[in-house]
């Protein structure tokens, strides 16, 4: 007869993921998940497969909970939904206190390009990001806001290119006029 398990792989998955998004991949050893989580070496091989695939779930655990592009679709102005949005970003790394960052831009840093399944789901974390400001961008032209000869998904990969560096600024030198004094200028080369 099959034991149950002792306890909520649930809760061990967001413990894993508060392990990894403060350490790092590299940094979160086999030991210090066994003690984290509170529970074997068994049970996390054998309800998650491994630190790897411990590892992924709690990256997707991470991307399932940030939802960070909606307010971009909303109808009416776009400029205004973009700057509040990277507003937003400059924000949430002035408010990190631990200095965690983004665990996708982490991951990316950290092993991303060694690993095809992670650089997968990192492209296609980064490609729907991309995706949706240039749908914001196309409304903010079609709307007047920027000019008819801007390129939206240009503009799109130059805004993404900038997110991802507030949040390695954010990590690791959070000074706030320089993420300020980013956005103001992304926003500038937006409408000019």
């Amino acid at each position: 007869m099959a034991r149950s398990k002792e306890f909520d792989p649930e809760v061990a998955l967001e413990k894993a993921l508060e392990l990894f998004w403060e350490r790092g991949y590299e940094g979160t050893s086999m030991a210090d998940l066994v003690a984290h989580l509170g529970i074997a070496r068994a049970s996390i091989y054998g309800t998650f497969g491994g630190k790897r695939e411990l590892y992924l779930k709690a990256l997707e655990l991470y991307l399932a909970r940030r939802d960070v592009v909606s307010p971009l679709s909303h109808p009416g102005p776009a400029l205004p939904a973009l700057r509040a949005f990277l507003d937003s970003y400059v924000a949430e790394c002035l408010a990190d206190e631990l200095r965690r960052g983004c665990m996708v831009v982490n991951t990316a840093v950290e092993f991303a390009s060694r690993d095809a399944a992670v650089s997968k789901r990192v492209a296609e974390s980064w490609t729907g990001l991309e995706t949706a400001m240039a749908a914001a961008l196309v409304r903010a032209r079609a709307q007047g806001e920027i000019p008819a000869g801007k390129d939206p998904h240009a503009l799109a990969r130059f805004l993404l290119v900038l997110l991802q560096g507030i949040r390695v600024l954010g990590r690791a030198d959070p000074d706030p006029r320089r993420l300020r004094d980013a956005v103001d200028q992304a926003m500038t080369a937006v409408q000019i």
